[in-house]
């Protein structure tokens, strides 16, 4: 399955935009443009697509047969309307999101012109360099289109060597749900992890927690709740309540620079992972009064 050559432009040359576009200009395509505001970009843009002019979003659009809008998704509504209102758009141009909320309901002004909306969420990280292009071989893509044009958004998907899932239009929400919980979260957990162990004199936290976070998301995504292992999955409340202690008494030794957060962020993660253990009736309800919130009633 391949896609036709075409005139590529890219509004919103972010990680994203510029990893897409870099993987597409490999493939064959001409890129026409991309939009950049901030410096950040504007120097992404040289770096991942370079000799690609500047342009605004109009002549973007006026010299693309594919439109790529990879911008926040708050912002992709207003900007499909936007396009749309000032008539630039001819008809049978393709335009292709990336925001993994939204499928193509965001884009019915530009389709009432005729155009073709598709929805292409890549379930991928990205950095924004060179190293993002090997991570889209195999990376799946929800892909939302009406019937008649999946075959175009999963020729293009295919092209860049990721793989297509299509995705009901009404099922993106909780999807994009998922996959931020599970990924921007992760985040904030491993940064507190890393954090707490600097404050005791840990060289590089991060390369000490590596083994153990890596095996634990491996197993976890191998096994999900059954990959439980801690004090919580045994039921040892003692030792619940002296991690409790020792990170409130850390949150209230932070310094500015961090938000102090951990005992609260280890309460509502040790309640799901109660949830999850089968304890006895006995057990959870002791370690369920230590996760109680100070100050909250039964």
């Amino acid at each position: 399955m391949s896609a036709p050559r075409l005139g590529v432009g890219i509004i919103g040359a972010g990680r994203v935009g510029a990893a897409l576009g870099a993987a597409l200009r490999a493939e064959g395509h001409a890129i026409t443009g991309a939009y950049a505001v901030s410096d950040a970009s504007r120097e992404r843009a040289a770096q991942m697509l370079p000799d690609v002019p500047l342009l605004e979003v109009d002549r973007i659009v006026e010299r693309s047969e594919l439109v790529l809008l990879a911008v926040p998704d708050d912002q992709l509504a207003p900007l499909a309307a936007g396009i749309a209102a000032t008539g630039l758009a001819p008809g049978g141009q393709i335009f292709a999101h990336t925001s993994g909320l939204h499928g193509i309901t965001s884009l019915a002004p530009l389709e009432r012109t005729g155009a073709i909306a598709l929805a292409l969420h890549p379930a991928m990280t990205f950095t924004g360099t060179a190293a993002d292009l090997p991570r889209l071989v195999g990376c799946p893509v929800a892909v939302t289109a009406r019937e008649a044009f999946l075959p175009i958004a999963q020729a293009l998907v295919v092209e860049i060597g990721a793989e297509p899932v299509t995705l009901a239009e009404g099922d993106r929400a909780l999807y994009h749900a998922a996959l931020s919980h599970g990924a921007n979260h992760l985040v904030v957990l491993v940064d507190q992890a890393r954090e707490l162990l600097a404050r005791i004199g840990i060289d590089q936290p991060g390369e000490y927690l590596r083994p153990l976070m890596t095996a634990a998301l491996e197993e976890s995504l191998r096994r999900g709740a059954n990959a439980l292992t801690g004090p919580v999955s045994r039921g040892d409340a003692g030792t619940v309540e002296a991690h409790l202690s020792a990170l409130a008494e850390a949150d209230g030794t932070a310094g500015a620079l961090s938000p102090g957060d951990s005992a609260r962020t280890y309460r509502a993660l040790a309640r799901a992972a109660l949830a999850r253990a089968g304890l006895g009736a006995a057990e959870e309800r002791a370690i369920r009064e230590i996760l109680r919130e100070p100050g909250a009633e039964e």
